[in-house]
């Protein structure tokens, strides 16, 4: 589903006065087991030789389709990469090499471009961490999700506490910046336990935390059984919780779900909530692309096996779409909202090619309501905002068309 560039570079109704920061997601979409929470594209990996062959064939199908995508983003500097899943980690550090040693080759990254590589707890690849910054990782996300072995059994990890504790310590030694995932909420879990496992991770003094609440997904097996989680009072006491810790321990909340100390924002998650661009390449990845008078989203095949058949051939996009000028938005808006540095009416129209108008009734009416704060140029999510962030978003939705009429 490829269109010549020209197609794209034609006249349209949107006016954007330049192109926003470009990043680049990589998709690598299997694990050892699919956790029960998890709605991402992931699959369980090939053991033994299979999976040897099947990781040269998928880094071949990633440079292959960058290659065809290239057109899109000619001449772009690229300023972060970050390599999802799934579980990363599971590939070799050589092929970690293979594919950044591709992507520069390929790309005009910037000197300092962020690249994220996912990684999940485990003796399996603990060893490799090192190996990883050596291929020109800069920065490790670990899923940690708990250091609580009866949560993390609840919660279908592979690994147990003691491996999440060996990781952390293995990236604080080999990473000067790095991530760690906490979920809260947990099936069984209490306020005195999830402080526990805040205190364990804050021990190590990350630089970035991202905590996320446990949310019941469909299509999971936590939905089709849903675990007795804890009630919406206990989880609000728990996110009380943890914005006061790690306030205490000099970390700043500069979005919904992420923490961090100065200097070590997450530059490619910071693109996305900014509405910036991102090529996405692997298995089902999702992609934003700006062109002077359209901004484009595109998807990729989702299965691995049909993607990567797909994309060695040349044709990995499955779907690619014009975003409407009526979804503008909302698609601006449920990402910018989430930051506490909130957006100016300027970058809104600079992003999305639209006029201040479009969004001046909803930006009003989110003020009243006590939703929003106007400083200067600037809007910003009022404390009571944050609380109501999907009340605030939907404001933004565009309005229900009207029913046509019919002789």
């Amino acid at each position: 589903m490829q269109h010549d560039i020209q197609h794209y570079m034609r006249p349209g109704t949107l006016h954007l006065p330049a192109l926003p920061p470009l990043s680049v997601y990589v998709h690598l979409p299997w694990c050892l087991k699919k956790c029960p929470y998890c709605d991402f594209n992931s699959h369980e990996r090939r053991a033994g030789a299979d999976a040897a062959a099947q990781e040269q064939r998928y880094v071949a199908a990633l440079l292959a389709d960058l290659e065809a995508s290239l057109p899109l983003i000619w001449g772009r500097p690229v300023h972060s990469i970050f390599i999802g899943g799934g579980t990363p980690s599971l590939f070799s550090p050589e092929a970690i090499d293979q594919l950044i040693a591709g992507l520069r080759a390929r790309l005009p990254l910037t000197p300092v471009c962020e690249i994220t590589l996912e990684a999940n707890p485990g003796t399996f690849e603990r060893e490799r961490f090192a190996a990883y910054r050596a291929a020109g990782v800069t920065r490790l996300s670990i899923g940690v999700q708990s250091f609580n072995d009866a949560h993390l059994k609840a919660l279908g990890r592979v690994h147990d506490a003691a491996q999440a504790r060996a990781a952390v310590e293995e990236a604080a030694r080999a990473f000067t910046t790095f991530n760690l995932d906490l979920m809260y909420a947990l099936p069984g879990q209490t306020l005195d336990e999830l402080k526990a496992d805040l205190d364990a991770a804050l021990s190590y003094a990350p630089p970035h935390l991202s905590l996320y609440h446990l949310t019941i997904e469909p299509n999971t097996v936590f939905a089709k059984f849903p675990p007795k989680v804890p009630d919406d009072d206990s989880a609000w006491d728990m996110l009380d919780h943890l914005i006061a810790r790690t306030a205490e321990a000099g970390m700043e909340r500069y979005e919904v779900s992420a923490y961090a100390r100065a200097g070590h924002r997450s530059v490619h998650n910071q693109n996305y909530w900014e509405f910036g661009d991102y090529l996405g390449i692997g298995a089902g990845a999702h992609g934003k692309i700006s062109f002077a008078h359209r901004i484009l989203r595109q998807v990729r095949y989702r299965q691995p096996e049909l993607y990567m058949d797909k994309a060695l051939a040349g044709d990995a996009v499955a779907e690619a779409h014009e975003v409407a000028r009526r979804d503008l938005p909302f698609e601006y808006m449920v990402n910018a909202l989430r930051l506490r540095d909130g957006f100016t009416v300027q970058d809104f129209c600079d992003k999305t090619g639209l006029p201040a108008s479009s969004v001046r009734r909803q930006l009003s009416e989110a003020e009243q309501k006590g939703w929003l704060a106007q400083d200067g140029a600037w809007w910003r999510p009022t404390p009571r905002g944050f609380d109501f962030l999907s009340d605030v978003q939907q404001l933004f939705l565009p309005e229900p068309a009207a029913p046509s009429r019919t002789a």
